[in-house]
């Protein structure tokens, strides 16, 4: 779990906080060992089909048992483990045909609000998210899964945003986030694949700056084909 460790950046536990600290620090330790436990799962540290308990992964992570069973909660609703009675929590086992589905509704979703968006939104509006777009070009570059699965996820959000609908944003974030876990028996993204599909984006502004409508519908589709952009 050390490459867990070094995305969380989990700190060593100091004595026991004063009670009116007490809330602070623990949400802190729980939403720290939630995105070590999202980089491990991205980065295929944490096996489909393995069984993990809450004691085990938190005295790797340095943490104690609650926050650790409190972040598996959560990545439990997000369907990416399911609890084992008195054992722990197993990772899914998807497969190629569940990923498929997840970039259709992903598709049906997004495809006509990217082409309404490149109607509307002024093109400045566009170049202000160039950095999100470069972001994931740094990330894939380093080859860094984790890191290139949470910037993926901040530019679609970015781009979504602008329709001005907190619901399309949360539900299409949830499909987003369940399409990069990792497939039973696929090996993970090679470099050139996550830089391949950084790129993307890159082009994907272009065009919506241009409002080309018929190269944003096309490389929305091919994004998405791509399985984890």
């Amino acid at each position: 779990m050390e490459q867990a460790s070094r995305h969380g950046a989990l700190p060593a536990q100091p004595g026991p906080p004063d009670a009116a600290a007490s809330p602070v620090v623990r949400h802190s330790v729980r939403g720290q060992v939630l995105t070590a436990l999202r980089s491990a799962l991205v980065d295929g540290e944490l096996v489909p089909g393995e069984v993990y308990s809450a004691p085990a992964l938190g005295l790797r992570l340095g943490v104690s048992a609650t926050p650790v069973r409190e972040a598996m909660q959560q990545l439990a609703l997000e369907g990416a483990v399911e609890v084992v009675p008195n054992r722990g929590f197993r990772v899914i086992e998807r497969t190629s045909r569940e990923l498929a589905e997840l970039v259709e509704v992903r598709a049906l979703i997004e495809v006509p609000v990217m082409l309404r968006l490149a109607r509307t939104v002024p093109a400045g509006q566009w170049a202000r998210l160039r950095p999100l777009a470069e972001a994931t070009a740094t990330a894939a570059a380093r080859g860094d899964r984790a890191h290139y699965a949470e910037s993926d996820r901040a530019f679609h959000r970015a781009v979504l945003a602008l329709a001005g609908n907190e619901q399309l944003v949360a539900v299409a974030e949830d499909l987003h986030r369940r399409s990069q876990w990792p497939l039973v028996s696929v090996p993970a993204e090679r470099r050139a694949d996550l830089v391949a599909d950084a790129a993307e984006h890159g082009a994907l502004l272009e065009a919506l700056i241009a409002r080309d409508l018929t190269v944003v519908e096309s490389l929305v589709r091919e994004h998405f084909t791509g399985a984890k952009g």
